[in-house]
């Protein structure tokens, strides 16, 4: 047993560094390596960025220069902390700097419509019904309008905990603040999204 989670413990820190051995790779001229990162992290970054100005087109534009600056950025690229933990760091800078600013007007889109999600993980072979769809897309919309509704770095925390899984240590790392403070934006996050969704359980 012990073998085996060792091994599974070897083969995630594998992934972590592959992402990071790309970046090497970039900064030392490797634009192909750039390539495959923007392909395998393009979409979570946008979903991303969906949920947090809730504007797909907004999303896919900030994307764009969160790519943009990690190109920009690849002549000073140090594997000091884990790709993903730097990658979201930008994005969510430039997130939160596209809400303060106003410079980008919501448009009015459905909160149940998936945008660059990841596929369903299926648990059984069984396909739910049209009402089991409908039930389970209406409770999504609220859950996700109820997200939508939290300050800015609630959100921001709450979808890199509860979307991205990352760890308290990478938020923090995000968002520029302590680990005690994630864990407060988190705290108040849950609590009012369990006060709003109270009728759900």
């Amino acid at each position: 047993m012990d073998e085996r989670v060792n091994k599974d413990m070897a083969g995630f820190a594998a992934a972590i560094d592959y992402d990071a051995e790309l970046m090497l790779r970039v900064k030392g001229g490797d634009n192909a390596s750039f390539g495959v990162l923007l392909e395998k992290h393009r979409c979570p970054v946008i979903h991303f960025l969906y949920r947090m100005v809730q504007n797909q087109a907004v999303a896919e534009e900030l994307a764009q220069e969160v790519f943009l600056r990690v190109f920009r950025s690849r002549g000073t690229y140090e594997r000091t902390a884990k790709f993903t933990t730097w990658l979201f760091r930008i994005a969510t800078h430039l997130a939160l700097n596209s809400l303060r600013d106003g410079k980008h007007e919501r448009m009015q889109e459905s909160l149940d419509v998936e945008v660059d999600d990841q596929p369903v993980r299926q648990v059984s072979d069984r396909r739910p019904t049209v009402e089991e769809s409908m039930v389970y897309q209406a409770r999504l919309g609220e859950v996700r309008e109820a997200i939508a509704t939290l300050p800015q770095k609630q959100r921001a925390a709450v979808l890199m905990h509860k979307y991205e899984e990352m760890e308290y240590s990478q938020i923090a790392t995000a968002l520029s603040c302590s680990e005690s403070a994630v864990k407060s934006l988190l705290f108040r996050a849950y609590e009012t999204l369990r006060a709003r969704l109270a009728h759900m359980a």
